[in-house]
């Protein structure tokens, strides 16, 4: 009973609320939505707690062994892992920070490679791959794109939040009120779709350039330890930044439905 009611007061509450959501509310929040997810995304390995599974990439030490090498790269296996010994070490790095723990147990992060290097000792890491994520992290990762995204969708936004909205008004010849909602200025318009659509591609290109530069990585580290390292790609980080592009595209192509009725409508009335 309580249940049906709670129901019910949630069904009045969306139909009172429904009049008032207009199309500039769905982009807004597609835009917001893509803000989110890419700062989460950004901000992975920043932290103690759930942000150690948002990595880009991921280095621990394995004991398998391939099949397929040659006498010269077995032997060069077999000093790997002779130097390696029986190190047991995780290291996941993000764009801002790395975390590493040791034997399954305890994540320790940070952004200084190489005060994690001393806190967990040299001899716990023989094949530095602290310093191989650190190299990853660097070298290859790159946030400007991502930033540069959120800062134009939420420019965008801002500029989409102006968007008059409807209202009611009286209509003098019927006598009853009637609910308009004036077109935007094509101006403003014009240069939330442009911040929008540059948004989505630099978001798209970031996210092309993390996960291409994440797989040749993790197939690199593991090609040139000869099975005594294993990498895997943090499927979280590629979810936030595809999800991310998805949203941001969302808001684009939607004030590029928009713009382009506004341009239709001017021709037919001009016509």
């Amino acid at each position: 009973m309580i249940a049906k009611m709670a129901i019910d007061s949630a069904g009045i509450a969306i139909q009172r609320c429904a009049p008032f959501i207009c199309y500039k509310h769905v982009l807004i929040f597609a835009g917001l939505v893509g803000i989110v997810l890419t700062s989460i995304l950004l901000a992975g390995c920043s932290s103690y707690s759930s942000m150690t599974n948002i990595y880009i990439l991921g280095l621990s030490y394995t004991n398998s062994t391939l099949s397929d090498l040659s006498p010269i790269e077995k032997n060069l296996s077999n000093v790997l892992n002779d130097l390696k010994g029986a190190a047991q070490l995780e290291v996941r790095t993000g764009y801002f920070g790395m975390c590493v723990r040791q034997h399954g147990i305890l994540w320790f992060c940070s952004s200084n490679a190489h005060g994690l290097a001393q806190q967990i000792g040299p001899e716990n890491d023989p094949l530095n791959l602290i310093a191989t994520a650190s190299r990853f992290k660097d070298d290859v990762l790159f946030s400007g794109l991502f930033f540069m995204a959120i800062i134009l969708v939420l420019f965008s936004c801002l500029l989409v939040a102006t968007f008059p909205g409807w209202h009611s008004e009286h209509n003098e010849s019927t006598g009853s009120d009637i609910d308009v909602a004036p077109f935007p200025s094509r101006p403003v318009s014009q240069i939330a779709t442009s911040s929008a659509v540059v948004a989505a591609m630099l978001c798209l290109v970031a996210s092309l350039w993390q996960h291409v530069g994440s797989v040749g990585a993790a197939a690199m580290a593991e090609t040139a330890n000869y099975g005594n390292v294993k990498s895997d790609i943090g499927a979280g980080a590629v979810v936030l930044g595809w999800v991310g592009v998805v949203f941001m595209a969302i808001i684009a192509i939607g004030l590029a439905i928009l713009v382009s009725s506004l341009l239709i409508l001017d021709r037919l009335t001009d016509d």
